[in-house]
């Protein structure tokens, strides 16, 4: 080790939510052995990367990320390659990244300690290498992820691995498996950990969280999930739900949400497209009438539920008659937020050689009609909060404005509430929507009176009703 008095660690977590749970997991055990975290890698002796594998450009960065730091790399210091693209590609890491000494794959991210202290003091040993890391999920897996002391008012809560869904241009399942639903009691515990630190919302993550319970037999779990953590989790204000599979979307999951108060009126259900004959290329439910109806059935239920999609243009054989039944089905729907992706030849994906791959250029030209489609029905539903009075949590401060999120915002992937002037990270308070934008709101604090001082001329600014 360096010959600093504590042993410290850097770590940086690319990709998705779900890497976030996992990086929090390793951190808290290392300080349980005594290291402390570093926000300067030069200083780290432990530099761990957790990876993203789930795209080439994703893979890229990740690779870049490991390549610098293992250019600066100091003889003294390991450097390790953690996560999907460690689990999907570890040979190429190690080909293309020679100074990384050691591979975590995405199930064996509790073993950070062992496997630093089997490197022991960076000397470029690769005991535990790819194949090491492979094989079945350990009993510790069902115990709850592991938490650092201090929380942020918002957490990430994982509850379950791996996915069973064949879409064609996904290449997460080769990689992280089929589905493994993590224990309920394992989970709800978990949850009143972070809750028992001061975190306020929860938001719940896999890859299909809608899934969950099924490979124990019990499909349909999640409702009985969200109600458990809802009413075991003192202190906890939100719960959040993201990444809702097509058709698995119940009457029952509904209803929890729409008489839980605690369970926001929020919803991201990744559609993909919304033509039934891309959808079947994609091997994804092709039943757009369900969307249509279950859509309803949840605006029926919840009124001011917000609705968050993401779509892929350009797959192969994509013609412009489905891309045009696409841009129909955003206006039909009217979706509150919409994200969009060019498609990507994922290596190993059925979809990679599948023929009639759309050029580059149709791609982005496709990419930009959508999203001149869908910015101004953002904009609506966005218009159509102005006057009401919103919950909202304090994410940080720009100037003399306030960046907070209501239920309506996922963190990272959505807009703000920018308010008025000045409060604390975590702090929850109400606040009236004065204005609007495509992607953000307007608004003050409820209980105070409008203010035409300079420093809210930022807010009156972009006020634009």
């Amino acid at each position: 080790m360096s010959p600093q008095r504590l042993p410290t660690y850097y770590l940086l977590t690319l990709g998705c939510p779900k890497n976030q749970v996992d990086s929090d997991g390793m951190a808290t055990l290392l300080e349980g052995q005594g290291y402390r975290f570093t926000d300067n890698p030069r200083w780290a002796d432990v530099v761990i990367v957790n990876t993203c594998g789930f795209l080439e450009a994703s893979k890229e960065e990740s690779i870049a990320a490991l390549q610098e730091l293992s250019e600066r790399k100091r003889r003294d210091q390991m450097l390790v390659a953690a996560g999907c693209l460690a689990e999907r590609d570890g040979q190429e890491v190690l080909r293309r990244v020679p100074g990384v000494d050691g591979l975590l794959g995405t199930r064996r991210w509790m073993d950070i300690v062992a496997l630093v202290t089997q490197l022991g003091g960076g000397r470029g040993k690769r005991s535990f290498g790819r194949i090491e890391m492979l094989g079945d999920p350990v009993a510790g897996e069902e115990t709850p992820t592991p938490r650092r002391r201090k929380q942020a008012a918002s957490a990430y809560l994982k509850i379950s691995d791996g996915c069973n869904a064949p879409c064609a241009f996904c290449s997460i399942p080769t990689f992280k498996g089929k589905l493994r639903s993590h224990s309920f009691e394992a989970i709800v515990q978990e949850a009143q950990t972070l809750t028992a630190k001061g975190v306020k919302e929860i938001i719940v993550v896999a890859q299909d969280t809608t899934d969950y319970g099924r490979d124990a037999g019990e499909p349909n779990s999640l409702p009985r999930l969200l109600n458990a953590i809802a009413r075991r989790c003192e202190g906890l204000q939100w719960l959040r739900l993201m990444y809702a599979y097509p058709g698995h979307v119940s009457d029952e999951l509904i209803a929890a949400m729409a008489t839980t108060p605690t369970i926001l009126s929020y919803l991201d259900i990744p559609l993909q497209h919304g033509h039934a004959a891309t959808l079947r290329r994609m091997r994804r439910p092709s039943n757009v009438e369900w969307v249509h109806n279950t859509v309803a059935k949840l605006r029926a239920a919840m009124p001011d539920m917000a609705l968050r999609t993401t779509f892929i243009v350009g797959f192969p054989g994509e013609t412009e008659e489905e891309f045009q039944g696409l841009l129909d089905f955003v206006q039909a729907i009217q979706f509150d937020k919409v994200g969009a992706f060019v498609f990507s030849p994922e290596p190993g994906t059925p979809a990679a050689t599948l023929p009639d791959q759309v050029p580059e250029e149709v791609k982005q030209e496709r990419w930009e009609r959508l999203m001149a489609v869908q910015q101004p029905i953002s904009l609506a539903r966005n218009q159509a909060q102005v006057g009401r009075t919103l919950r909202v949590l304090v994410e940080g401060q720009d100037g003399e404005v306030t960046l907070a999120r209501s239920y309506r915002d996922a963190p990272e992937i959505d807009g703000f509430v920018l308010v008025e002037g000045k409060a604390r990270p975590g702090d929850m308070f109400d606040a009236l929507i004065t204005g609007a934008m495509e992607y953000d709101l307007v608004g003050r604090p409820a209980a105070a009176p409008a203010s035409g001082s300079g420093a809210s001329a930022k807010v009156a600014a972009i006020e634009l009703l």
